[in-house]
């Protein structure tokens, strides 16, 4: 039996399988408004079997895009074309989830394709905030602005806001993005949080910006529905943030009532030495289920379907996330079903069956 086909059931959310598409950043929204793009990108991986649809880093506010062509939910008119791409994988069987997010530091640069640095002002970007006045460094040189009280306060209301429209728009699922040296993982960092206030130094204070804000939106976030953090489970750099650090992190956010840890690593410092490599990261994703007692999604080069349905079996994970696999092969999980010798009744959408 493939437990990598087997439903899972989040509140009142049941996932047809265990595998879910990762969010990544298309960098092709205008002024934050999805496109036909982004109908045809996520709807294609809905019709190709996957249980779970997470949207891209989505901004709470202009000025956390990470690119000008960021995807945006911090106005209106970011709703009803949301609504029109949900509406389409919700028809083919998916769930479709969102990933709330502020890129910090890591803000206002041109898309990959055109050079991926820091956008001068004066050519397209603005003013970056982080928790401290650190720059990140090599090509995204600009020194963050740190943020004051009332200007956190003001960013927890962002998300606030933005998860009310994320239920409005029709997402099921909902992520807090809290990794890859993003502006909630740059207070839990001592490398991008030197505060000496209530919001930096001892471990107690570098968690409280992502405590407090996971609090806010849980409080309009339907308990119903699953909630979710992505955090980077080590930053892979001496006297960063640590695995250990996670643990103890995923049984907070745990009491707090987020029902899953999605699992990734690094992205906060350019010194970082990854080991990149099959599954690279899945054992983070094992020990935060073991030891804080909270299903994780494991995610990080992991392309065989056997591979993944081991992961899960295994207790390694209880979701397996797809990204630049899914970007290769949007039918994976139809491929992973044969491969695997699965008899999935509808996972293909009717006009491919006999493809399959």
């Amino acid at each position: 039996m493939s437990h990598l086909f087997a439903p899972l059931t989040i509140k009142s959310i049941t996932l047809r399988n265990r595998i879910g598409v990762s969010p990544m950043c298309m960098y092709s929204s205008e002024d934050g408004v999805a496109t036909d793009w982004h109908l045809v990108h996520l709807g294609a991986r809905a019709t190709g079997g996957a249980g779970l649809i997470i949207a891209e880093a989505t901004a709470v506010s202009a000025n956390g895009r990470i690119s000008p062509g960021d995807a945006g939910l911090w106005a209106d008119k970011h709703v009803a074309p949301l609504q029109r791409i949900n509406r389409f994988v919700k028809s083919q069987g998916a769930v479709p989830g969102v990933q709330l997010a502020h890129a910090g530091r890591k803000a206002s640069v041109s898309r990959p394709w055109e050079g991926g640095g820091h956008l001068a002002d004066d050519a397209g970007g603005w003013p970056v905030v982080g928790p401290s006045a650190i720059p990140f460094g090599d090509t995204l040189n600009k020194t963050p602005h740190a943020l004051s009280l009332a200007e956190i306060a003001a960013v927890q209301a962002d998300f606030v806001a933005a998860t009310k429209r994320a239920l409005t728009a029709g997402y099921e699922w909902l992520e807090l993005h809290s990794a890859h040296g993003y502006l909630s993982h740059e207070f839990l960092s001592p490398i991008s949080n030197r505060r000496t206030d209530r919001y930096g130094g001892e471990f107690e204070n570098r968690i409280r910006f992502l405590l407090e804000t996971t609090r806010a939106v849980r409080a309009v976030w339907p308990v119903t529905l699953p909630f979710t953090v992505r955090i980077s489970c080590t930053d892979w750099v001496e006297a960063g943030w640590t695995i250990e650090e996670s643990v103890e992190l995923a049984r907070r956010l745990k009491a707090e009532g987020v029902d899953l840890i999605d699992c990734s690593s690094g992205g906060t410092s350019n010194a970082a030495k990854i080991p990149l490599g099959s599954g690279y990261q899945v054992s983070f994703a094992e020990r935060i289920r073991r030891e804080a007692g909270i299903a994780t999604a494991a995610v990080g080069l992991i392309t065989e379907p056997a591979q993944a349905d081991q992961i899960v079996r295994a207790g390694q994970a209880d979701l397996v996330l797809l990204a630049r696999e899914s970007l290769r092969d949007p039918n994976w999980p139809l491929r992973a079903a044969r491969a695997l010798q699965v008899k999935s009744p509808g996972l293909a959408p009717a006009p491919y069956l006999r493809g399959w």
